[in-house]
């Protein structure tokens, strides 16, 4: 999957790995070149006592040495743009695909885990494509060449490389093969940790309603802990690696030292050539520890590539057709015919056998028992979810054949929870519409029952709003996403109990400039206050996921005793 995911974004920013490579092989052989360079100043300028001979030489190794920096400065950038760019192309896709989930995708995922996937884990593959990019060249050729010119340079010694290479090779499979089941579980504590940080902070509110503080920290501490227990095993290992290395670096360098000093006391060697050798050494073991600190990266790497690879493969289960329907036939109608839906890994359908209309202006309402289905029924409505049997109608148009688009401009959905987005009043109304006035706005706003509030903002319309809405209150927050579904101007509107949190007479006052002002808007409503839909045009009556009743209220009262019982419930209430 890393393999994979690396070519499918890299390809498109080939011309900057033409230029990385290209510079950093001009910087690996300039590396390559300058240990000759000393050696010739030590032994041809140093031994006959040739000031020019030294000049020019190290004037020559000086200019060698500001172009090894030159082409690594511009291989870094090179590689540091296309590095950033693949970053910024997956976190797209992945925003892009999470998007066109349903919320069966998100709930199967996790939301904490979708953050993590398109935060922490891009970011890996992100640095393996910036460090693999820079030291794709350099490693191998300090590595591999190295070897070849401190053979050139004394074969007496070479046997020196063929020990500690190895050596340092072993030791690096050895503490690497320890760190790539750390690395996955890593990653997994990293989403534990996302998803009970959201969880406090989403339901703050309850947690101090419960008194809970301390059992939320006693979890998150938990959690915190165990990922810094995790950190520290990974942490240990690494500490273990970098000094293994440098002690294998330093014991090659002492032996190439005691024993090259023989072949220089025997005549064998000059010691400008010893010299060579050594820094060859060092570029030879600097070659193979990039390769381990590459090996480090790629497991690590890896398993953040195959969870964002999930996230990029997984197929959303409200496909969109190739040539969806643009036309509504009947505009405004919503029909259902013989509906079912089960939830995947359900041993039972939660929604069966249901059967009623809605047509252009009419009002109607569906009611029931707490888990009889009515917010997953509704749900069926924008496409949220999809049926398992039988068929949604909009328009006269089955909704999976719809074009998403088309359907999702003709309905306004108001949601049980009703959510803000940061920004202003005005920028959250306009999320319906982009292009709607401030005369629009403020006429939404007047239907909803939300004008007077907004007035009495400092800002009005311009007033800011926090994330979620948590500025405003309950009711207040309800209003303006009742408004954000008016500008929208949407041929039905659908209330998934959109009401509860206003008291009674905003209630009655909201409906009826629902009712007087979009007569031709058809409006789906579910309530749990039968108050709030005595006046619909026809009443859906849900129990245990099936329609047990259809009419109006006073039909209903006579002959249904689901909903006589849920009218009887209330009476002391709506009193």
């Amino acid at each position: 999957m890393l393999g994979k995911l690396l070519f499918r974004y890299l390809s498109k920013y080939w011309p900057l790995l033409v230029g990385v490579l290209v510079f950093q092989f001009i910087s690996a052989l300039a590396a390559l070149y300058l240990p000759r360079l000393n050696a010739d100043i030590i032994n041809e300028g140093v031994a006959t006592a040739d000031t020019a001979y030294i000049w020019r030489t190290g004037v020559w190794m000086l200019v060698v040495s500001l172009g090894q920096i030159v082409c690594s400065v511009i291989a870094t950038y090179f590689a540091a743009k296309a590095a950033m760019s693949v970053g910024r192309d997956i976190r797209s896709d992945v925003f892009a695909r999470v998007s066109g989930f349903s919320e069966r995708e998100v709930s199967q995922f996790g939301a904490g885990s979708l953050i993590t996937r398109n935060t922490n884990d891009v970011q890996q593959v992100q640095m393996l494509a910036m460090m693999g990019a820079t030291m794709f060249v350099m490693a191998p050729m300090l590595a591999i060449g190295g070897i070849i010119m401190a053979v050139q340079q004394d074969v007496g010694l070479s046997w020196l490389i063929g020990v500690s290479v190895p050596v340092l090779l072993i030791a690096a499979v050895l503490v690497i093969g320890r760190m790539v089941p750390l690395f996955r579980r890593n990653q997994g504590k990293i989403d534990e940790i996302n998803r009970i940080m959201r969880e406090q902070l989403t339901g703050v509110r309850v947690v101090r309603a419960f008194v809970r503080e301390r059992v939320e920290e006693q979890r998150f501490r938990g959690a915190n802990t165990d990922l810094m227990k995790l950190g520290r095993n990974i942490g240990s290992l690494f500490v273990l690696l970098f000094p293994l290395f440098m002690l294998i670096l330093n014991v090659t360098v002492v032996g190439v030292i005691w024993f090259g000093g023989l072949e220089v006391q025997n005549g064998n060697v000059e010691v400008g050539t010893l010299f060579a050798f050594m820094q060859y050494i060092g570029q030879i073991m600097g070659g193979v520890i990039m390769v381990s600190f590459m090996a480090i990266m790629i497991p690590r790497a890896a398993v953040s590539a195959e969870r964002v690879g999930e996230v990029l493969d997984a197929e959303s289960s409200l496909e969109r057709p190739e040539d969806g329907a643009t036309d509504f036939p009947v505009p405004g109608t919503v029909m259902f015919e013989n509906v079912e839906f089960t939830y995947p890994g359900a041993d039972a359908p939660v929604l069966q056998n249901i059967s009623f209309g809605a047509e252009r202006g009419e009002t109607v309402a569906i009611v029931g028992s707490t888990g009889a289905g009515k917010t997953t029924l509704i749900s069926l409505v924008p496409r949220l979810f999809d049926v398992t049997g039988g068929v949604v109608r909009v328009g006269g148009v089955d909704v999976r054949e719809a074009d998403m688009d088309a359907l999702w401009k003709t309905i306004g959905l108001v949601p049980q929870r009703p959510f803000l987005f940061t920004g202003t009043i005005a920028s959250n109304l306009r999320y319906g519409r982009s292009d709607a006035t401030d005369e629009e706005l403020w006429h939404a706003l007047e239907i909803a029952q939300a004008k007077d509030f907004v007035a009495e903002m400092p800002e009005g319309l311009e007033s800011r709003i926090a994330q979620g809405g948590t500025n405003v209150s309950g009711g207040q927050r309800q209003r303006l996403a009742i408004a954000r579904a008016l500008v929208h101007q949407p041929q039905i509107l659908v209330f998934d109990d959109s009401f509860s949190a206003l008291d009674l007479t905003t209630d009655a006052r909201l409906r009826q400039a629902l009712w007087r002002e979009l007569p031709q808007v058809t409006k789906i409503v579910v309530a749990q206050r039968v108050s709030t839909i005595t006046d619909a045009d026809r009443i859906v009556v849900l129990e245990g996921g099936e329609m047990v009743g259809v009419g109006t209220h006073d039909e209903l009262v006579a002959s249904n005793d689901t909903y006589r019982e849920i009218v009887e419930s209330q009476l002391g209430v709506d009193a």
